[in-house]
């Protein structure tokens, strides 16, 4: 248990200074970016004394630093800040935005962890035969399809020469479980890559383990296939898994970009984009701020997980 609370300790610790890391970088970039919000509230031919008087009102012509002080400070009160732009709080954006993704991640993963799971145990099962061919080709070949591709490709077949599902989520706001037929598209394109990606890693993981020599060893004591493969082989696949369905559940929490874009999905990946593109500094800090939580408390859960499984991979891994 030391060992175990060791282990989180420095977890939580170096994802703290990981966070920090991203929200001054991420500040930095966005002090990089020509113009800044009252540019973007003045319009495309800005007065110059106009732009002076919005900055000034929004106390951008205070230094970086001050900036960046006065926004920190109210961080550990769950303060995000506020938009530059329309005043309204960060964390109403969030909440405005989380609700769809997180329905899209949620859709993902519910389909993600039975079919990832199961065709990988079904290609190691028949390792080298018609049906591991089958499954490896099929999801090196899905893999390597970019997601925006996919998405045309899914848009232009599947919604606009078959019309059997509605090409975009616009005009349903973010009512989208009332209208499953607007989230069949998004989620197909969202479950391909990581499926993919988990099917190999649990085939990959089983045929290890079940050339193991504990294995082996078992076999050779009269232990039946079945308990071989499911109570010896799976856990060790399941160790790297997990941490691949973490990484997987982070990166759609975080908002796919490109995803939201395509379909019209008002989710954190489109509150990041509108942010950008107004110089919203607050709200693309708040963004950041989440999203590293979430990666460090998600990575977190997936390490215990892959401990809990795999004791042998030891609490340093």
């Amino acid at each position: 248990m030391s060992g175990v609370r060791s282990f989180v300790a420095r977890r939580l610790l170096l994802g703290a200074a990981q966070t920090v890391a991203v929200v001054l970088l991420v500040f930095a970039l966005t002090e990089a970016l020509p113009g800044d919000a009252a540019v973007a509230l003045a319009g495309d031919q800005p007065d110059p004394a106009r732009v002076a008087a919005i900055r000034e009102a929004m106390d951008l012509d205070q230094p970086a630093w001050q900036r960046l002080a006065d926004w920190a400070a109210g961080l550990p009160h769950g303060d995000l800040g506020t938009s530059l732009v329309s005043g309204r709080p960060v964390s109403h954006y969030i909440a405005d935005g989380f609700a769809p993704t997180l329905l899209l991640a949620a859709l993902t993963v519910a389909l993600l962890v039975p079919v990832g799971f199961g065709l990988g145990v079904l290609a190691a099962r028949h390792e080298g035969r018609l049906a591991d061919r089958l499954i490896s080709s099929v999801t090196l070949a899905v893999y390597a399809v970019p997601e925006f591709a996919l998405g045309v490709l899914l848009v232009a077949v599947l919604a606009i020469q078959l019309r059997w599902l509605p090409p975009t989520a616009v005009g349903y706001g973010t009512d989208l479980l009332g209208h499953p037929a607007a989230l069949v598209l998004p989620v197909l394109v969202l479950l391909a890559r990581p499926v993919c990606s988990l099917v190999r890693l649990v085939r990959a993981g089983m045929i290890d383990a079940l050339a193991s020599p504990y294995v082996a060893q078992a076999r050779r004591y009269g232990v039946p296939r079945a308990r071989l493969r499911y109570a010896h082989a799976l856990p060790n696949a399941l160790a790297p898994a997990a941490q691949q369905l973490a990484r997987t559940v982070d990166w759609l929490l975080s908002g796919v970009i490109v995803v939201e874009a395509l379909f019209v999905i008002p989710g954190l990946g489109t509150v990041l984009l509108n942010a950008i593109a107004e110089r919203d500094i607050p709200v693309v800090q708040g963004l950041a701020v989440v999203f590293g939580v979430l990666t460090v408390v998600l990575n977190l859960g997936a390490d215990l997980v892959a401990l809990r499984l795999a004791p042998r991979t030891g609490v340093a891994a």
